[in-house]
């Protein structure tokens, strides 16, 4: 798909991008389930007929629509910013996407992501790393494992932000009506049961946004010590490979997966 042009529309009005944002509409309101082609061919006042002239099938749709919610990050030059900020700035952007389009989180991972959007975030976080000093391994597993905190950390957030929505219920609600049943569980664990309490008089959304900057900064720790090493190896003239054994992967047959 991302190697042919759109086509031009038949009628006035009617465009690949247009068709985009009625989906993405759909999308925020009622989730993937409500999407159909007849369901967004209604909406634009058009038939499911007239969407096939610019999108083949419903996972195209859906490869166009999650490729528009990786464009609302907005990514600096990595040549003029530092590839800690450009870290932070991707995985802030990245969770307020994924949260104000809470549907693409399961789409992750279903489709490969090699829309124009997702390709340039991409190079511009793989430059700046480079250009920091990451080496090829490393380099791919850094931003790649930005990225997987980014999924894991908000994965959950979202379902749980879906659990309340479902449950027509206050957060406050919904609390009180879990207590109950947290005290049982915890009743042999009073650690665990004191941490319940202390959080329950917090803004859970405040709580949330600490702990994601607690996470990033751990992660930012982290690879500033596989920095070092990259550095280190560059200038001892080590090859990249050799980062394999710090990492415990010593050999072809290691790389394989285990069954």
């Amino acid at each position: 798909m991302w190697t042919r042009e759109g086509r031009p529309a038949k009628s006035p009005g009617l465009s690949r991008d247009q068709i985009v944002r009625a989906a993405m509409e759909i999308l925020d309101a009622e989730g993937v389930d409500a999407l159909s082609m007849r369901r967004l061919g209604a909406k634009l006042g058009s038939g499911a007929t007239s969407l096939y002239w610019h999108i083949a099938h419903k996972d195209e749709l859906m490869e166009l629509v999650m490729d528009e919610v990786y464009g609302k990050v907005d990514l600096p030059d990595p040549e003029v910013t530092s590839w800690e900020d450009m870290a932070s700035i991707l995985a802030y952007g990245l969770r307020a996407a994924f949260v104000g389009h809470p549907w693409v989180i399961p789409l992750v991972g279903t489709m490969p992501s090699l829309g124009p959007n997702a390709m340039r975030m991409s190079s511009l976080m793989l430059r700046a790393f480079e250009r920091a000093g990451f080496t090829s391994p490393p380099l791919d597993y850094a931003v790649s494992t930005l990225l997987a905190f980014v999924l894991g950390w908000t994965g959950p957030e979202l379902a749980w932000r879906s659990t309340l929505a479902n449950s027509g219920m206050s957060g406050e609600e919904l609390d009180a009506a879990m207590m109950k049943t947290v005290r049982q569980a915890a009743r042999n664990h009073p650690d665990i049961l004191e941490r319940f309490d202390d959080y329950r008089v917090k803004d859970p959304d405040v709580v949330r946004a600490i702990a994601f900057d607690f996470g990033l900064t751990c992660l930012l720790d982290g690879l500033r010590v596989r920095l070092a090493e990259c550095r280190d190896r560059a200038g001892a003239g080590i090859p990249d490979t050799a980062s394999d054994a710090a990492s415990g992967v010593t050999s072809d047959t290691d790389r394989a997966p285990r069954t």
